[in-house]
């Protein structure tokens, strides 16, 4: 490396490592700060994105304008718009973290031993927190509300696409930290677009950041888990399954596969495969193939399926266990419980599947037998959300099983220890 690229190489990297100490004392005064006063900070920055509504959306024209500018795909500028609903959305979800139950100090867990040692496993933060995400400027204000409800500090990074609506819903939470005397370095942006920033957050910034959260497409998220030096928190893709079992209710089933298709197609919730019972093809896999193509979704399907509809196109082998991402959706007829549970544990990702039946012994054993993070019985796999779960919102979804799973709301970016009080104790 020449020596001007190797300064410019140096500088951001210090640039960033200000950015890890700043937000390593932050989270030090973070971890002693009052529920009521980081209950005010969010119900402030609420106030203050909802004056700014302005700014916001003017930033976030400009970076709609871009991205068509650049050819993105619909479905990405749609994740990238925002407009009054969606900001108006952004805020409350703000005022729903701040009136959740404050996660820090909580006993989990507390016994007494026979020599009179009282234990008690209380939570305490993580410490500091590295998001780094896509187009979704929400998540700017998502990620930070949760961060701070749970006491830890926040190094964002957003994508290219969202950068300017990103930094303008910042601002508003920058108001809210300095109004209440707390540190602005509680939530901070990285202040460049540069790749190398990536890549010096998930190498060189263990001693500043404890954990790493990927909010975006496969490509990112496979490159966090990739590189990361640090505990990582993360799904790979949402491969969602909704089994139509021979017990289910036909209009019921009819619903949930539409909405659970089609209501947001590029959510990580969204099912992207439907199995159906061959003891109910006979009334329910028309009309539910019918549906979706009315609606516009493409489907593509086994030789059965195809039998249905003339419209239905024939399923490759990479089409199950696709994450399509779009209006379209993977079909198979399968035998029952057993082939349905096998054919999710082959092809799902582990995220969200959920089962339509009234049969309450078929919908005990998919529950009790599919070790996906989300198991559902009867519902849409699009409540995959830490909103619709009661969590204000959620960081992500965690597909792991180690520390979360699931949706990852204020709760989950804790951590625990250990408080033993004794009254004079020594060990034989």
């Amino acid at each position: 490396m020449s020596a001007p690229k190797q300064n410019v190489a140096d500088d951001l990297r210090e640039r960033m490592f200000e950015l890890g100490r700043a937000a390593r004392a932050a989270a030090a005064e973070l971890a002693q700060t009052s529920a009521s006063a980081k209950r005010s900070v969010l119900e402030t920055a609420a106030r203050e994105l909802r004056a700014a509504r302005a700014t916001v959306l003017a930033a976030n024209a400009e970076d709609v304008a871009q991205a068509k500018a650049r050819g993105l795909s619909s479905a990405m500028v749609d994740r990238l718009a925002l407009d009054d609903k969606r900001l108006e959305s952004i805020a409350a979800g703000l005022e729903a973290v701040a009136a959740l139950p404050d996660p820090l100090g909580q006993v989990i867990a507390e016994w007494e031993r026979p020599n009179g040692l009282k234990i008690a496993r209380v939570r305490v933060p993580l410490g500091v927190i590295g998001i780094i995400y896509e187009s979704r400027p929400n998540v700017t204000a998502d990620a930070a509300a949760l961060c701070l409800k749970s006491g830890n500090a926040a190094i964002l990074r957003g994508g290219s696409e969202s950068a300017r609506s990103s930094a303008a819903i910042h601002a508003c939470l920058a108001r809210a930290l300095r109004a209440h005397g707390v540190p602005e370095a509680a939530v901070q942006m990285v202040p460049t677009q540069d790749r190398d920033a990536v890549g010096i957050m998930l190498s060189d910034m263990a001693p500043y950041i404890d954990v790493i959260v990927p909010r975006g497409g496969k490509g990112l998220v496979a490159r966090v888990q990739q590189d990361a030096r640090v505990p990582v928190m993360s799904h790979l893709e949402g491969i969602c399954h909704t089994y139509v079992h021979a017990g289910a209710n036909l209009e019921m089933a009819r619903r949930i596969v539409k909405n659970a298709k089609l209501r947001r197609t590029y959510v990580c919730g969204a099912t992207e495969t439907i199995l159906i019972d061959r003891a109910c093809v006979a009334t329910h896999l028309q009309p539910i193939v019918k549906d979706l193509i009315d609606a516009g979704c493409e489907v593509r399907g086994d030789v059965r399926t195809q039998s249905s509809d003339e419209r239905v196109r024939a399923a490759v082998d990479s089409d199950w266990g696709k994450e399509f991402l779009d209006a379209i959706v993977a079909v198979r007829v399968v035998e029952g419980l057993d082939e349905a549970l096998a054919h999710i544990r082959r092809y799902g990702s582990a995220h969200t599947d959920s089962i339509v039946t009234e049969d309450t012994a078929a919908a005990a054993r998919f529950l009790n037998e599919l070790d996906s993070a989300i198991v559902m019985h009867n519902a849409s796999t699009q409540f995959a959300d830490g909103g619709e779960f009661g969590m204000g919102a959620e960081i992500g979804i965690a597909t792991g099983k180690i520390h979360a799973r699931g949706p990852v709301g204020a709760a989950e970016l804790t951590s625990y220890k250990y408080v033993v009080r004794g009254t004079g104790q020594i060990r034989p």
